[in-house]
């Protein structure tokens, strides 16, 4: 919904940070970090946290990261908005977990000054189940055996113990392939203790509103679970533009509060504090 006051997509940001957020570099987005941190200011959104997909020099997909001779542009253009007051900005990224990801991230990660480090998980066994240019394997996979494959892989994502917390975690269903909650509660729940053991949080994501499912990730079902297991939780636009900042928070917040949550958590350094949320 177009908010003509503000001239952006969604509703006010009720006083929560947005934790998701790119920038051209990635090569699938819009504007500049500067242009995110201008509508975040315009908006009065307390503090983002910029998590553009982490390059990769191994090969891995590089059509939707910066590369690693970037990096450098990424870390400045962050750098350089963080001291324009309002809206206070943090340097984060989007690691993707796959097999063999250890050997470049776990150095790598160790040796820059993250704030946040978001974890997620956009292949299967080489297939981008989320690029709707692979939209159509879809009618050809086993939708309960595809999802049972990525959970495992957001199980060895949690136990590489890289991350900070889980972005998207039930992304899978963007084009509305899902299995039935029955399955799907069996599927996710060891996940969840894992993620939980590991002291990790996860992200509540509006982006699943702006594409065909039409749902925020994780699912009220997968809330619900994480919210019995006390894993903590913080809010993400995964904008791609400018004007997706901070989009739909209500819905997420009205979502967390259902599912029984009356914290979320904030992230310096990659240490985690946690703070009441807002009513609805």
């Amino acid at each position: 919904m177009l908010n003509s006051e503000l001239g952006t997509l969604g509703t006010p940001h009720l006083n929560l940070p947005d934790y998701h957020i790119h920038t051209a570099l990635c090569g699938h987005a819009e504007g500049e970090a500067s242009d995110y941190g201008s509508a975040a200011k315009k908006k009065g959104i307390p503090e983002i946290c910029f998590t553009d997909h982490a390059p990769n020099p191994d090969g891995y997909d590089p059509a939707h990261r910066m590369r690693l001779e970037q990096f450098s542009l990424y870390r400045d253009a962050v750098a350089n908005i963080q001291d324009d007051g309002g809206t206070r900005v943090l340097f984060g990224i989007e690691a993707d977990y796959y097999e063999g990801c250890e050997q470049f991230l776990k150095p790598w990660l160790e040796s820059q000054r993250f704030d946040f480090v978001l974890g997620s998980v956009h292949f299967i066994d080489g297939w981008g189940f989320d690029n709707p240019e692979e939209r159509h394997i879809w009618d050809s996979v086993n939708i309960s055996a595809t999802w049972r494959k990525y959970f495992k892989s957001i199980m060895r994502l949690v136990d590489t113990r890289l991350f900070d917390a889980v972005g998207h975690m039930d992304i899978p269903k963007k084009f509305g392939h899902r299995p039935p909650d029955r399955d799907l509660k069996e599927m996710v729940q060891p996940v969840l203790d894992r993620l939980a053991e590991a002291g990790m949080g996860m992200e509540l994501n509006t982006s699943g509103l702006r594409k065909p499912v039409g749902e925020i990730y994780p699912s009220p079902v997968i809330l619900s679970l994480a919210r019995e297991r006390d894993i903590p939780i913080c809010f993400g636009s995964d904008a791609h533009s400018p004007g997706e900042v901070g989009a739909d928070f209500d819905l997420a917040l009205k979502l967390a509060h259902e599912a029984g949550y009356r914290d979320y958590f904030r992230i310096r350094q990659r240490k985690m504090e946690r703070l009441p949320l807002p009513e609805v």
